[in-house]
């Protein structure tokens, strides 16, 4: 058999058109191609194939927003007393979730992430501002940073509010909060959180 007759040989898994290895999260989920849909936020929003950076980021200002939009997500999860500390755990309730989220939407979780993140993030607060001894509350907008923070916030806060002395897998309740965000359903936790912040500052314009 002539050489241009042989079958080309399989790419190995893990490699892109090209042939070059492609780390993935988790090993598993792809970060190529995630799309966005809000431009505002974007630059905030970092994907990254490492989930535990040992905290590299800590010792400059908002050096977070380098940092893998899961691993913040993993750090807001183990912001509670039960949790805290334990970043192996988090890490496994999160694998967990985004395995359950893939096999519900049969989507990539780490775009579902993205998109929930985009849906929960508040574009208008109320902040208090002094008259004469009167406290007045003024609508102001939200700087892109702080609507990553947000979010995540009042994902973090759903996925314990809904696990915590229930029967629920903590696991379970992320996969509903990140999905349901992602649709932008209002009864999500995160979603209910962010209309009411905006309804809030649309009453204080």
């Amino acid at each position: 058999m002539a050489a241009e007759d042989q079958p080309e040989p399989d790419k190995p898994a893990g490699t892109d058109e090209e042939g070059t290895a492609v780390a993935k999260l988790f090993g598993e989920w792809d970060i190529t191609n995630i799309e966005y849909d809000d431009p505002s936020t974007e630059r905030y929003i970092t994907i990254t194939p490492v989930a535990h950076t040992m905290g590299r980021h800590a010792s400059k200002q908002f050096q977070k927003s380098e940092v893998s939009i899961v691993e913040r997500l993993i750090n807001r999860l183990m912001q509670t007393e039960e949790n805290t500390g334990k970043k192996q755990k988090t890490m496994q309730i999160t694998r967990e979730a985004f395995d359950e989220i893939h096999d519900r939407t049969e989507q990539n979780p780490v775009q579902v992430l993205v998109s929930a993140v985009e849906n929960a993030a508040p574009r208008e607060e109320t902040v208090r501002l002094k008259y004469g001894g009167i406290s007045v509350p003024k609508a102001v907008d939200v700087a892109p940073q702080r609507r990553v923070d947000q979010a995540l916030k009042f994902i973090a806060e759903g996925v314990h509010s809904a696990s915590f002395k229930t029967p629920t897998d903590a696991s379970e309740a992320l996969a509903d909060q990140l999905v349901g965000a992602a649709n932008y359903d209002v009864q999500t936790y995160a979603i209910n959180q962010k209309e009411e912040k905006e309804r809030v500052a649309a009453a204080a314009r």
